[in-house]
């Protein structure tokens, strides 16, 4: 089993509606449409969460701005670094650069989107993910989009605008699935949602986000409830064989 995190910043739940590529993999996947993430709602907490499995008032980072944990909880790619697992980050936005601690990578590739524009480096980084899958194996990959949150900042979450690069991006993240599904398990979520041009306060537009897991022992076509971003790591580490960190929060989300 490898796993394939995706995620779309800023990807709202009901931005999928009507969307070819969504409703595809919708039915291929488990899903959830309603699932929680942490507050504050902001990319950088919501990130560490995912990854450390709590919420920011325990892993210490509350804004975009990165704070070294003062009780330290290890992360999803040091419990698989444990167990032998090669992992990989391919990003566009550079405040996640602390999501691992270096020593716990085997690839690492960051494009940035503010100097390259963001529809650039999500198209860039689609192709490395499926040069690097192709070519190399790699137990867990993170592909981080940041182009959806960048268009929701600048002209509205669900404008047009918006909406245009939420089907721009499901369209990567379909061809994505197509190259990778019989040798991947592919997980596709966001961090947050937004409203206005903002995000960060507890209202279902900022709060809710979507969750795919699409392959291996997941149902097709199957939607599920009560989720939360911090059940991802403990997901991950299951699916791969490595061991929860014992202060993650999250639960296995279960086939």
């Amino acid at each position: 089993m490898k796993v394939l995190l995706i995620l779309s910043d800023g990807m709202r739940p009901d931005s999928l509606a009507g969307i070819e590529a969504a409703e595809e993999i919708k039915k291929e996947s488990t899903y959830c449409l309603n699932a929680k993430t942490v507050f504050p709602p902001v990319t950088l907490p919501c990130h560490m969460s995912l990854f450390h499995s709590v919420d920011p008032s325990r892993h210490g980072t509350v804004t975009n701005i990165y704070v070294p944990q003062v009780r330290p909880v290890s992360g999803l790619c040091e419990q698989l670094r444990l167990k032998g697992k090669k992992s990989a980050f391919f990003y566009n936005w550079g405040e996640l650069r602390d999501l691992a601690r270096p020593d716990s990578l085997a690839v690492s590739e960051f494009y940035s989107g503010s100097i390259n524009g963001y529809f650039e480096s999500n198209k860039y980084l689609c192709g490395r993910v499926r040069e690097q899958l192709t070519g190399h194996d790699m137990d867990f990959v993170f592909l981080y989009l940041g182009w959806t949150d960048s268009v929701g900042h600048d002209y509205g979450w669900m404008s047009s605008e918006y909406l245009s690069s939420v089907r721009n991006t499901f369209d990567m993240i379909k061809g994505l699935v197509d190259t990778l599904r019989d040798r991947y398990l592919i997980i596709i979520t966001s961090d947050h949602g937004g409203h206005d041009r903002t995000h960060g306060i507890d209202i279902p537009e900022d709060m809710h986000i979507p969750i795919f897991l699409c392959g291996g022992p997941y149902e097709k076509n199957r939607e599920i409830n009560n989720l939360s971003i911090k059940d991802l790591a403990p997901t991950i580490a299951w699916l791969l064989g490595a061991d929860a960190a014992p202060e993650w929060e999250g639960k296995v989300i279960r086939p």
